[in-house]
């Protein structure tokens, strides 16, 4: 059976591009996969914190083969390459010490995993706040678009 994650992506600080074009590479590397699609780029302001800098977005859908659907281990794993990723290209924080968001040089979020729904305390999918970002629904569904029913 085929499964799909969809990703997003955004950096607001440093060479916004390059920092996004060094984590699909990584993703393609490290991600066993079948088919990749990544979407355009999109601009926002930043959400949930005030700051200057501007995001630039993409959503990244990545196809493999599974034997069965995803277990909450295995959607806790994924969690910890895509942060070893962004660790790998920026040692800078993604919150500030009391918690609060700040500008950042990569973020990756796991948006959905197929139809899946997963709860731990690490991971919940599908992002809970997702569908109130545009950041991530523009991008998302011009790489869904023709593909989900």
């Amino acid at each position: 059976m085929f499964s799909t994650v969809y990703l997003s992506l955004g950096s607001n600080s440093g060479d916004r591009r390059a920092l996004i074009g060094r984590a699909v590479a990584a993703l393609a590397l490290r991600l066993p996969a079948v088919a990749m699609r990544t979407s355009g780029f999109y601009c926002s302001a930043p959400w949930g914190f005030e700051s200057e800098n501007d995001f630039l977005n993409i959503a990244v859908a990545v196809t493999s083969e599974r034997d069965a659907a995803w277990s909450d281990a295995e959607a806790e794993a994924l969690l910890d390459t895509l942060q070893g990723i962004e660790r790998d290209i920026s040692a800078m924080p993604h919150r500030n010490a009391d918690g609060s968001y700040r500008d950042r040089e990569i973020d990756i979020d796991i948006i959905a995993i197929d139809n899946q729904h997963i709860s731990t305390p690490r991971l919940t999918v599908p992002h809970p706040l997702a569908q109130q970002r545009p950041f991530v629904t523009v991008p998302l569904g011009e790489i869904t678009q023709g593909i989900e029913g």
